[in-house]
């Protein structure tokens, strides 16, 4: 049967797909911008045909009404990345949180957790047959090759990107025709702290270097202040909008990279609609698993690797925590962990912890003597290279603790500088310098 005719046969509405799913499924949801919003409100409204439904995902962009109490007895959430709709129900223990470094998600749905039903978004087929997953390959694709079942929404709206990123039609059981707009980004407003922080960070970027990034105002204001540089490359588990700046300016060229040479290697998208657009059937863009890109064997090939990721705290000996405060959960390891591992081991490679100083509207300071008890730590002391805030850089590698902790108060926020001074005494049994404590008293 030629493919144009399994196709249709295999077409049908959502109402109908979901009712494929069964009760005890494992349901794996695509991911981010990629999720299938039609499928999944589709799979809610039909909550009474089930019980028992484990639902899995990384983070979520789109509605989470399964994550409800009202659902409690038909969906059961298992977060491999907390987002904002979904923490409510962690917390309350309606939903669980599997710990899991990114590269390895697609190792985990193909053992621990086997997919029943995969519920991926697509492109249109194209003249032979191959649908794209666009801005989500990551783990949906393994996803999808894993499942007993895979329920795909065709969508024009979603982009085709090339490299890894095809699923052909005789792998999709359900097809589901939609015409929706891709869930979007808004770039956040960059304020001075995170300008200050931009600049710092770009003073340890150099020509040639491969970048990794994240999204929001500070990776944006990193990207701002790198309009001078030269052949910059992109290794990075996701883009989103200020990248196509750089590309457009000729900033990035990719051209003094160690492996995929003249590509940005990406395995997820989160943007506007421009940034869709750019991607969209655009061969500088190279998509791929996320057990190819974020796998620190395969980023430390690049030379001169940078990691820039943010967090939610760091001790003065250098612990970064950034999936959790205390034991509660709002986040997850995401990528970092797999980037800091891989620039670590890449030839001049740096590791880069780019955070505001504050947090809770300055009333809290993210530089502290001791992690909060019951927060996981996402990169240990021995990996922390570099720390920038917007008072400056605390380069802390190969640095003993007492080193590390000057460093660090010396960056924290002035409000701060004096609690942490005395921590310092009481831990080193010696006072900061006198030029040291009229920074502190500043």
């Amino acid at each position: 049967m030629d493919w144009q005719s399994l196709y249709r046969a295999r077409l049908t509405t959502a109402a109908e797909a979901v009712t494929r799913i069964k009760p005890g499924d494992r349901v794996v949801l695509g991911h981010a911008a990629g999720s299938p919003e039609v499928l999944v409100e589709a799979m809610v409204a039909n909550a009474a045909a089930y019980r028992d439904v484990e639902i899995v995902h990384l983070l979520p962009m789109g509605p989470t009404a399964y994550c409800e109490p009202r659902y409690a007895a038909n969906f059961r959430h298992n977060a491999l990345f907390a987002g904002g709709p979904t923490r409510t129900a962690i917390e309350e223990g309606r939903a669980d949180f599997t710990p899991v470094f990114f590269h390895q998600t697609p190792r985990l749905l193909r053992t621990s957790l086997p997919v029943d039903v995969a519920m991926v978004q697509v492109s249109p087929p194209d003249e032979h047959g191959y649908c794209s997953l666009g801005v989500s390959v990551d783990y949906t694709k393994p996803a999808a090759e894993a499942a007993r079942l895979v329920i795909a929404q065709v969508n024009p709206n979603m982009p085709r990107t090339h490299g890894d990123s095809f699923l052909h039609v005789s792998r999709l059981d359900v097809v589901v025709e939609t015409d929706v707009k891709l869930i979007e980004l808004p770039r956040p407003p960059i304020g001075p702290v995170e300008a200050a922080i931009g600049r710092n960070c770009a003073e340890l970027v150099h020509d040639g270097d491969t970048l990794q990034l994240g999204i929001g105002a500070i990776p944006d204001a990193v990207l701002a202040q790198l309009g001078g540089k030269k052949d910059l490359g992109i290794h990075s588990e996701m883009l989103s909008d200020g990248i196509v700046d750089l590309i457009e300016a000729g900033v990035v060229t990719n051209a003094r990279k160690s492996i995929n040479v003249g590509r940005c290697v990406v395995t997820f998208l989160m943007g506007s609609q421009r940034l869709y657009d750019f991607v969209d059937d655009n061969p500088l863009i190279q998509a791929a698993p996320v057990d190819y890109v974020n796998d620190p064997r395969v980023i430390a090939q690049n030379d001169n690797m940078v990691a820039i990721n943010s967090c939610i705290q760091v001790d003065l000996s250098g612990q970064v925590v950034a999936g959790s405060v205390g034991p509660r959960q709002i986040s997850g390891i995401g990528g970092q962990a797999d980037f800091v591992r891989g620039a670590t081991l890449s030839r001049g490679g740096r590791v880069i912890m780019a955070i505001p100083s504050t947090a809770r509207g300055g009333k809290a300071s993210k530089i502290v003597p001791f992690i909060e008890p019951g927060a996981a730590v996402s990169t240990m002391r021995c990996d922390t290279d570099y720390v920038v805030t917007e008072f400056g850089i605390a380069q802390l590698w190969g640095q003993t603790l007492k080193e590390r902790a000057r460093r660090l108060i010396a960056i924290a926020h002035p409000t701060f500088r004096e609690d942490l001074a005395a921590e310092f005494q009481r831990r080193f049994a010696s006072p900061l310098s006198a030029e040291e404590n009229s920074c502190v008293s500043s």
